[in-house]
């Protein structure tokens, strides 16, 4: 008999703790509001105050006339502290949920994951990158302008994430972008990796060669 994958469970759960916590907001929101209408409602005025009573002489004295309640509008401060606290609280548990997602597609002991980064990038200006892996193309990434400032700013952009068997593996990379004298430059690295127990990263690494005025590629295992 099949059973139920872990990973619908973990969705369902999600979307559990998510109506959980929509709930207590909707909830959290309507009680003080409810108690607020209620204080602001002006008591209504007695009958036998509104209507005078037929045949009075002039002596009687005048009804004074209802005015509206002066009392200050609720302080609604409270209110707003907990409704943030608790879009943060859904926020955290997003990320929690994202993590836990991530560990159950990818575990350790078949993940890997390929990562990009420039050194100065006076000779190449990134546009776009291919990933192979045992032939097969598993990413192609095309990066805007605010994305390659970041990488020449010291950033490092993961490029994949997925499962690979133990075993030894090859890995091809393709860069497309300006060289130099702005020309279009296209350039290729490969490396041949052993994948064992445990998660796998690697690292392509774009350097700048003052020597030869080019851009060189090159390939990074974290062992």
């Amino acid at each position: 008999m099949p059973c139920d994958s872990p990973f619908p469970r973990r969705l369902r759960a999600k979307l559990l703790a998510i109506a959980i916590v929509s709930f207590g907001l909707v909830a959290g929101a309507s009680c003080p509001l409810a108690q607020a209408a209620g204080a602001t409602a002006p008591a209504a005025a007695p009958a036998s105050a509104a209507a005078p009573t037929p045949g009075a002489t002039g002596n009687t004295p005048a009804t004074p006339e209802l005015t509206a309640s002066t009392e200050p509008p609720p302080d609604t401060r409270g209110l707003d502290e907990e409704i943030q606290n608790l879009k943060k609280d859904v926020v955290d548990l997003n990320k929690d949920l994202f993590v836990l997602e991530e560990e159950l597609l990818f575990p350790a002991n078949t993940q890997v994951a390929v990562f990009v980064s420039m050194d100065v990038g006076e000779f190449f200006a990134i546009d776009n990158v291919t990933l192979k892996i045992d032939q097969k193309e598993v990413a192609n990434y095309l990066y805007t302008p605010r994305e390659a400032e970041a990488l020449l700013k010291g950033g490092v952009h993961r490029l994949y994430l997925g499962n690979l068997k133990v075993g030894e593996h090859e890995l091809v990379a393709f860069f497309t972008g300006k060289g130099p004298n702005e020309r279009d430059y296209k350039r290729g690295a490969t490396l041949k990796f052993e994948k064992g127990i445990g998660a796998k990263y690697l690292e392509l690494k774009i350097n700048d060669r003052q020597r030869k005025q080019q851009p060189e590629f090159e390939i990074k295992d974290w062992e």
